[in-house]
Formats: structure tokens, sequence, C-alpha cells
């Protein structure tokens, strides 16, 4: 079949294994292997993990919401419809300091691994630069 279909109802959601964020494979459900997609949904006061990539460019557009994104020392505000393509080995992350969620769709080319529960501690330190569950200092307790 030349065409893959996941109606958002058969979506599978899931907590992230390291911030805990619902998201959902879609390039998993949907059979692709040439890029990684998933939707994130933030809450308020949650954040995506602070990581980076080897190869692969990511693009986020914000689907809803007021959404905020850093990316190394920058630090971005986003409105629905913006979109933002990052490139390795950049550090970025997603945050939410407002009062309404957010949601997110990511879309990264090519691939990599990312089932944290497999990766090798130095793998794991690499990507995570500051830690895997590091909060930006917006959110900070």
């Amino acid at each position: 079949m030349p065409y893959h279909l996941l109606p958002s109802t058969e979506a599978h959601w899931r907590p992230s294994n390291q911030m805990g964020v619902l998201n959902t494979d879609l390039a998993r459900q949907l059979e692709v292997s040439t890029l990684g997609a998933r939707l994130w949904r933030l809450r308020p006061g949650e954040a995506s993990t602070r990581h980076r990539h080897r190869r692969q460019v990511e693009l986020y557009l914000l689907l809803e919401g007021r959404g905020r994104v850093r990316v190394e020392g920058d630090l971005l505000s986003l409105r629905p419809s913006d979109a933002l393509a990052v490139e390795p080995p950049s550090v970025r992350q997603l945050f939410n300091d407002t009062a309404d969620d957010q949601l997110w769709l990511a879309v990264g080319a090519p691939p990599e691994p990312a089932n944290t529960l497999e990766m090798s501690e130095e793998e794991l330190r690499w990507l995570y630069p500051a830690g895997p569950s590091a909060l930006p200092p917006e959110l900070e307790r």
C-alpha cells in the first residue's frame, strides 16, 4: 500500500521515559523508517528533555498554545503555525511556562535511536549534556 493512515482516535499516547511528557510516536505507528515524527503535548509547567542529536535535523511546528524553546543560548517564543528547524548538534528544549497546553509536531531526519532505555550511559551523557531531567530556568522550582 502506498500510504498509511493513523486516525487521531487510534494514536497511542504515552508519557516520555525521561520527563513524563505525553507524546505519540507517529513515525512508528505509521511504519515510517526514513524520519522520526512525534506529537508532544506539554501541559503547564512541563518541558521536553534538554537534548541534542548527532545527525538529525529537527523541525518543530507549534500547533496549539504559545510555545517557548531554547536553542543553545537563544530563547525563542512561538505562536501557532510557527515553525523552527534546529541543526545538529545544537542543544534544544521545548517548555511550557504558560497556563495553557501546547501541542507540538516534531519531525526529524535522518532518524536516530529514540529509546533511551536501550542507550549506553556514554550515549545518554552526550544526548543529555545537562542530564535527562534538567528543567529550563523558567520552570525550576
